[in-house]
């Protein structure tokens, strides 16, 4: 515990040196014996304590959380989004269960090119931008074979969420003010979010009878209710209607994929992340690897040095992205990309005094042999204490495509903005892609969620993930150098100031309270800076570093909650 103190009295004083001002995590971390959650929502939170205490699992509480969060946090995700949940099992057994949406039977190369050239906003609102929902096929998958409960009490505990209302906090009023405009365009979308013709204001309570219904009848009648019946029949005729793509046919032929963990060391750390369709557990990885060859401890947290080095490492590690990421189902991604050989070669090219013009993809070993796998396999294993879950969930921008299908409540994502629609375009958050991330029918797109956990001496110490589009990669593996470099527990890793360079567009994202000095720094060495007040929201769970049961935080940027039990 002193050792603790100091690091925080060190942080603090590094912070007034630097111009940044002092760290505030909310406290103390959150502490429990028997279980331990982070979430972005305190009713969401308390969902996934509520799991524990029924006997549930870390399985259990993690779709209590998430069902939950499809009701008081929906705008980010939901039953009409996507999912990716990383499971490490009791047994050491690691379990990355892939319920991402895909794209429509009938999707086509060029549906979003009119004249020749992209247009975006096909893609971000309407009928086309939805992708085959599979979070709800994660969840149940997850719960038949690890958990606890069944998918119904949970169901039924969010359920009454939605159908008694809750306060709206600051963060959900400020994202259906600025959507309220593109939800009018719809009928169901604007009785569900917009009753009173209005965005409902923080404080004020929002009610969500229909999505209540929906996840009763999910409850009473299983997961085919949503995918081989009546909400699967509703969607394809709003869609028949209005021009979609969506079809019965694309929810029957949905399932949650089982996939091959990413695996890389770091500093004697064993780090999971999740594979391709994700791009996270790659280039989280391939990161780690280039700044494996830095002693970033030496720069201190938050220099000019350690910001540089680590923007550069992103840079690359992004290039990259745009290349070789996709579909392991449609298209080959080299396992070369996490080998320590090719982050050598890379980090090689890191210069320390300027910031680099890295003008394409590298080439990693053996990129055309040795391939990350379409593995599909089938686990059936005992549980007991010791699981962990990192899950990431969404609907991809704020409330997905805009449609709410009529008397259901339930959002409906637009994934499909998250293909390359054409090599070389730019996606909502300016990725570029290329030919491997393609529209295909049945395809899943690229991903940057990047759920990771981490283990040392074969033990996992961090469960971690993020929200926040590509700069999901950039917080994750800040907060898992903020953890192993500088010995941080979770709820000082993830209030660190935070940075992102995603190669194109070329410039440095930094949060406005690092310090003047370190940015006109960088500056000098040729970042262009664009500057925020705040990036990203993390959240992580952990051991005690004495050993004394969980810890947990969470982002100090967001109003949300950890708890242990």
């Amino acid at each position: 515990m002193k050792r603790l103190f100091a690091f925080r009295a060190r942080a603090l004083l590094a912070a007034t040196l630097l111009g940044v001002p002092p760290l505030h995590a909310g406290g103390e971390p959150a502490r429990g014996d028997r279980g331990i959650v982070a979430t972005v929502h305190p009713l969401a939170t308390d969902a996934a304590i509520e799991a524990f205490k029924k006997g549930g699992n870390a399985i259990d509480a993690t779709v209590a959380a998430a069902l939950t969060l499809g009701v008081v946090d929906g705008h980010n995700s939901g039953i009409g989004g996507g999912c990716f949940m990383l499971i490490r099992l009791a047994d050491g057994t690691f379990v990355p269960i892939d319920g991402r949406e895909t794209a429509p039977g009938a999707a086509t190369r060029d549906m979003f090119v009119r004249n020749g050239k992209v247009v975006p906003e096909l893609s971000l609102t309407g009928p086309l931008a939805a992708g085959v929902p599979g979070a709800l096929a994660a969840y149940d998958y997850a719960l038949c074979r690890y958990g606890k409960l069944s998918l119904k009490e949970h169901l039924m505990a969010a359920a009454r969420i939605a159908g008694n209302g809750f306060p709206l906090n600051r963060h959900y009023a400020g994202r259906l003010a600025a959507s309220a405009k593109e939800l009018k365009m719809f009928e169901a979308s604007r009785a569900e979010f917009l009753p009173d013709g209005r965005p409902k204001r923080p404080g004020e309570i929002l009610r969500l009878p229909d999505l209540a219904r929906t996840y009763r009848a999910v409850a009473e009648n299983g997961i085919d209710w949503f995918y081989r019946g009546p909400f699967a029949g509703l969607t394809a005729d709003w869609m028949k209607r209005n021009g979609g793509l969506l079809m019965a046919e694309d929810f029957r032929n949905y399932h949650a994929k089982l996939r091959e963990p990413v695996t890389t060391m770091y500093r004697g750390y064993q780090i999971i992340g999740f594979p391709p369709p994700s791009s996270g557990g790659a280039h989280v990885a391939q990161i780690l690897n280039i700044l494996e060859n830095f002693d970033l401890k030496a720069m201190g947290a938050d220099s000019a040095d350690f910001i540089h080095v680590v923007a550069e490492a992103t840079k690359l590690a992004f290039a990259d992205r745009a290349y070789w990421l996709g579909d392991p189902e449609f298209i080959k991604v080299p396992r070369g990309l996490v080998s320590k050989e090719y982050a050598a070669r890379l980090a090689k090219q890191i210069d320390r005094r300027h910031a680099a013009v890295v003008p394409q993809h590298g080439m990693p070993d053996r990129a055309n042999e040795d391939f990350f796998g379409k593995h599909t396999t089938h686990f059936s294993t005992a549980d007991a204490e010791g699981n962990w879950v990192a899950c990431t969930a969404t609907v991809n921008t704020s409330f997905g495509c805009k449609v709410v299908i009529p008397g259901t409540g339930v959002v409906l994502n637009n994934q499909m903005d998250d293909f390359s629609a054409q090599p070389g375009a730019t996606n909502y958050f300016g990725l570029m892609g290329a030919e491997a991330n393609a529209i295909a029918p049945g395809k899943r797109p690229l991903s940057s969620m990047s759920p990771t956990i981490v283990l040392k001496d074969g033990k996992p110490i961090l469960s971690v993930g993020a929200a926040g589009g590509p700069t999901i990669i950039s917080q994750t593996v800040l907060a898992i150098i903020n953890t192993i470099d500088f010995g941080m527990d979770p709820a000082t890793a993830l209030a660190q100031p935070r940075f992102h360079h995603q190669w194109k567009p070329d410039e440095l994202v930094v949060e406005k309270r690092i310090g003047k000095d370190v940015l006109s720094e960088l500056e000098k060495r040729g970042h262009k800076l664009k500057r925020v007040d705040a990036l990203g929201a993390a959240q992580a769970v952990g051991v005690d570093s004495k050993g004394h049961g969980f810890v947990g935080a969470h982002d100090p940027r967001v109003e949300g909650k950890a708890a242990g039990w």
